[in-house]
């Protein structure tokens, strides 16, 4: 499939207001083979800035902030550093920090929520 396409598609999903968009990016984006996808999927997750998207790149392991990608992990680090309103995140990487089974997704997200301070 043509990248140019699917950055349509995903950009399309990300301004689409209807909360079944998150469950297709979830499921078909951060759920590809391709890096560049999964990256793409992350950005449009995070721009969303609603409780179910951001809790797919925040505390899901192997998604997000803790793919196994450094580019897809830093794309969306770097796309929640950026977010006017980071309420939500922050919300979610305390949930996250204080309720993970995983010990990497919990250190993963006390990292971040650290950086999202700093930068406000």
């Amino acid at each position: 499939m043509n990248m140019n396409t699917v950055r349509k598609i995903i950009d399309a999903l990300s301004i689409h207001a209807d909360p079944e968009s998150i469950n297709v990016l979830n499921d078909v984006g951060t759920n590809s083979a391709i890096d560049e996808v999964r990256e793409l999927t992350s950005r449009a997750l995070v721009k969303k800035n609603m409780h179910d998207s951001l809790s797919v790149v925040i505390s899901n392991q192997g998604k997000g902030i803790n793919d196994l990608s450094t580019v897809v992990a830093m794309s969306t680090i770097n796309e929640l550093l950026a977010l006017e309103d980071k309420t939500e995140a922050i919300n979610i990487l305390e949930d996250t920090v204080n309720n993970s089974s995983c010990e990497e997704v919990r250190d993963n997200a006390r990292s971040v929520k650290a950086l999202m301070a700093l930068s406000c």
